[in-house]
C-alpha cells in the first residue's frame, strides 16, 4: 500500500480578496512540493450531508449554503469570506477528509493527506470563523466512529491557533481524544490548559517564540503519553505549518525538521495503536515557501511509513 494524496480543482475557486493570507497560491505551494512523490492522487467527493450533520447542525449547514454569494465575496466575519466557488470547496474539503478515512479504514491506503482549502479547525458547531466553514477533521473522526464503528479516536493539531471549532465539537464526545500544541496569546484566544472537556481534551498553550527544544518536550512529555494511553484505533492530525519561524501571523519559530520529527513520533503511535492508520488534513501555513517545504517533509515521512 502507499500513501493517498486527496485534493480536487474546486479548492482553487474558493477565492478570498486580495491580500487575505488563506489564498489560493496555498494550495498550489503545497501541491508542487509534493510532485514527484510516490502518492496514490484521489479527488476529494463532495461530503454527504449525513457527514456534515455528524458534526454541525442542520442550521448551520443551511446558513452556509444560503450565505454563499452568486457574485464577488461575501464576508461571515472579518477573516472568513465566501466567493461564488467557496460552498463547492467547503464541501470537497470535509469530504476529502471522509474520502480519506474510509481509504485507509478500508486497505486501500496505508495512511492519507487531505491538501484542501478552506481548512477546518475553527469551525465551531454553529459559527464559521477563523477562514473555517465545517469541521474537517471532525467531520472525519465522526464518520469513522459512526461508519466503520470505531471506539476511539484521537486528533492531535499542531497548528499554531488553537483548534476551538475541533475543541466545541468533540469535547462532549468520550470516544475522541483532541490534543492540541498552540501558542497563546493568539487567536481565538480559546485553548487553555484548564479546557479539558470531559476529559478528552489537552490543551498545551506554549509562549510567543518557542522554539524547537521546548515544543519537542511538550510533544514527548504531554502529548504522545496522552495518544499513548488513548490507544486510539485511527489518528488523525490537523497538520497546520504557520508554527514555522517565518509564518507571518505567529510568533513560534519551529523549523522544517521539527514538523518532519513529530509526524514521525505519531506515526510511532500510530503503528503501535492502529496498524499505522494515519489521516492527516491541511490547516494552516502562510509563508508559501514554508509552508511547502513542511508539507513535503510531513508527507514524506507518510509516505516513508507507506511503502
Amino acid at each position: 500500500m502507499t500513501t493517498a494524496l486527496i485534493t480536487h480543482k474546486d479548492c482553487y475557486d474558493h477565492v478570498t480578496p486580495p491580500g487575505h493570507p488563506e489564498q489560493v497560491a496555498r494550495l498550489d505551494a503545497v501541491l508542487g512540493a509534493l510532485e514527484g512523490m510516490d502518492l496514490m492522487r484521489v479527488n476529494a467527493p463532495l461530503a454527504a450531508e449525513d457527514d456534515l450533520l455528524r458534526a454541525h447542525p442542520k442550521a448551520h449547514v443551511d446558513a452556509i449554503r444560503a450565505a454563499a454569494p452568486e457574485e464577488g465575496w461575501r464576508s461571515l466575519d472579518a477573516d472568513t469570506h465566501m466567493s461564488v466557488g467557496s460552498l463547492q470547496a467547503a464541501y470537497r474539503a470535509a469530504g476529502g477528509v471522509v474520502r480519506a478515512v474510509d481509504m485507509v479504514m478500508g486497505g486501500e491506503a496505508s495512511n492519507a493527506f487531505a491538501a484542501m482549502r478552506p481548512p477546518g479547525h475553527h469551525a465551531e458547531r454553529e459559527t464559521a470563523m477563523g477562514f473555517c466553514f465545517f469541521g474537517n477533521v471532525v467531520i472525519g473522526a465522526k464518520h469513522a466512529l459512526e461508519h466503520h464503528g470505531l471506539d476511539r479516536v484521537a486528533i492531535v493539531d499542531f497548528d499554531v491557533h488553537h483548534g476551538n471549532g475541533t475543541q466545541d465539537l468533540v469535547e462532549d464526545d468520550p470516544r475522541i481524544l483532541f490534543c492540541s500544541t498552540h501558542q497563546s496569546p493568539l487567536y481565538p484566544g480559546t485553548g487553555a490548559a484548564h479546557e479539558v472537556g470531559v476529559d478528552n481534551v489537552l490543551n498545551v498553550p506554549l509562549p510567543g517564540g518557542t522554539g524547537s527544544k521546548p515544543f519537542r518536550q511538550v510533544m514527548e512529555n504531554r502529548v504522545l503519553p496522552r495518544v499513548d494511553a488513548f490507544a486510539p484505533q485511527l489518528l488523525l492530525i490537523s497538520a497546520g505549518f504557520d508554527a514555522h519561524m517565518n509564518d507571518p501571523l505567529a510568533g513560534m519559530n519551529l523549523t522544517t525538521e521539527d514538523f518532519e520529527w513529530v509526524t514521525a513520533r505519531l506515526c510511532d503511535l500510530a503503528d503501535r495503536h492502529c496498524a499505522g492508520r494515519v489521516v492527516s488534513t491541511l490547516e494552516g501555513g502562510y509563508d508559501l515557501d514554508a509552508l511547502g517545504a513542511c508539507a513535503a517533509a510531513h508527507v514524506k515521512v507518510l509516505e516513508g511509513r507507506g511503502r
